[in-house]
């Protein structure tokens, strides 16, 4: 079985496409034991973030895992078929360094996605399809990564997408304090956005979500409240700013209910920011005239004004990179000849006890031990030389390939004359 990474990302498929095969933290265990149990793959690793749905495995046929990720997402194959990528080995072990370092991110040197990558390996470790090879793989990735980090200005200036959502609420707003958030939600990525909409300390903060108790612990952290996801809708038109990124598969803002709330606002403006895939905030509501409604494929837009500042870095991340894929592909070479290696020392133990044997032999029937280590040596030195010597005989060329490879395992200099 071979290394591949195969997958669907921000540059190779819209929105509309990847929200089709994303995966929420709580389904990764229960795909990754269908698609072990599937003989697909031996090893496997799901990434699913706003940007990327990516399979990490070892397999002989990148296909049929691709064709179980449109099976298992209820997609037609043939329409996520055109997005779809397949890296091989080295490539495969490239782009999985380029991911862990931000190389490959929407956000050139964002840090979240090392986390994500993290949990990635923390579920499919715990899901038993996590085997040594992308263990190695993925240990070696936040290892490239630390070294990006520490030695190139990847990470300068960084515009994540928490700060490009507090760029664009004080274009529309001016200022921020005094506006109303909502944020709906209570993951990682919202409490990314609350921190730094906090910063500006805004009129009042509440946190939506569907377990209130989660949401009472992020609100804790920035002096706000929590309400339940189901009191959204009577709510709505109280907030100037709302933020939404969770886990559900349908929209949780409808059009006809931001259609309500902006009629009780009497048109006051809101500005929304959809970060989950799939989305939580119908499309049609960005039609409304009174919404600016962002999505993760808008904020790509803001954040590419940052990029400059960083693009210098990306030569020196790409040589870093680059360097130690090249040692990881030897070790994974040297882990391909293990078995050959173990094969020749189980061959050469089976000649040395036999001869013990012998030998033992010789001298419980009273046989002069030095005779006997004499002999042993000799009958050691022609088996373990029998087969190299054979081949050496039979070869064509004195001067070819097989010469030459006996020499080299041997050490052995040749006399000039």
């Amino acid at each position: 079985m071979a290394l591949f990474t195969l997958g669907i990302n921000h540059r190779t498929a819209p929105l509309t496409v990847r929200e089709q095969v994303a995966f929420h933290t709580e389904e990764l265990r229960r795909a990754l034991s269908d698609l072990s149990g599937s003989g697909r793959v031996m090893e496997a690793a799901i990434l699913s973030t706003c940007n990327r749905t990516e399979l990490y495995c070892q397999a002989d046929d990148p296909l049929a895992a691709l064709r179980w990720l449109a099976d298992y997402r209820h997609v037609p194959f043939g329409e996520i078929e055109p997005f779809l990528y397949t890296h091989p080995e080295r490539a495969a072990v490239r782009h999985a360094f380029r991911v862990a370092s931000g190389l490959d991110s929407m956000v050139l040197g964002e840090p979240q996605i090392l986390g994500q990558m993290k949990e990635a390996v923390r579920i499919a470790r715990e899901a038993g399809s996590l085997g040594t090879i992308l263990n190695k793989l993925f240990q070696q990735s936040f290892s490239v990564a630390k070294d990006v980090r520490s030695s190139t200005a990847i990470g300068a200036s960084i515009v994540s997408m928490a700060a490009a959502s507090v760029h664009l609420a004080e274009s529309i707003f001016g200022s921020i304090a005094e506006q109303r958030i909502l944020f709906i939600g209570a993951g990682e990525m919202i409490g990314l956005c609350a921190t730094h909409f906090a910063a500006q300390r805004p009129k009042q903060i509440v946190i939506a979500n569907r377990t209130v108790d989660r949401g009472r612990e992020m609100a804790a952290k920035f002096g706000a409240t929590a309400i339940r996801l189901e009191d959204v809708a009577g709510r709505l038109a109280e907030f100037d700013i709302v933020i939404s990124c969770t886990a559900s598969q349908l929209p949780i803002l409808g059009l006809g209910l931001v259609e309500r709330a902006i009629r009780a606002r009497r048109h006051r403006p809101i500005f929304m920011v959809d970060l989950a895939v799939p989305r939580d905030v119908e499309a049609e509501v960005g039609q409304l005239d009174d919404v600016f409604l962002y999505t993760v494929d808008d904020l790509a837009q803001i954040v590419e004004s940052g990029l400059e500042s960083r693009q210098s870095a990306v030569v020196d991340a790409e040589a870093i990179v680059d360097g130690r894929v090249d040692d990881f592909l030897h070790w994974l070479q040297t882990r391909e000849s293990v078995p050959l290696i173990r094969a020749l020392r189980d061959n050469a133990e089976r000649m040395r006890r036999h001869e013990m044997e012998h030998a033992l032999k010789l001298l419980a029937k009273g046989d002069d031990p030095a005779v006997v280590l004499e002999q042993l040596s000799h009958r050691l030195t022609n088996k373990f030389l029998h087969a190299p010597t054979q081949a050496l005989s039979q070869a064509e060329n004195p001067h070819g390939e097989m010469p030459a490879l006996v020499t080299r395992l041997f050490n052995l200099h040749r006399d000039p004359h």
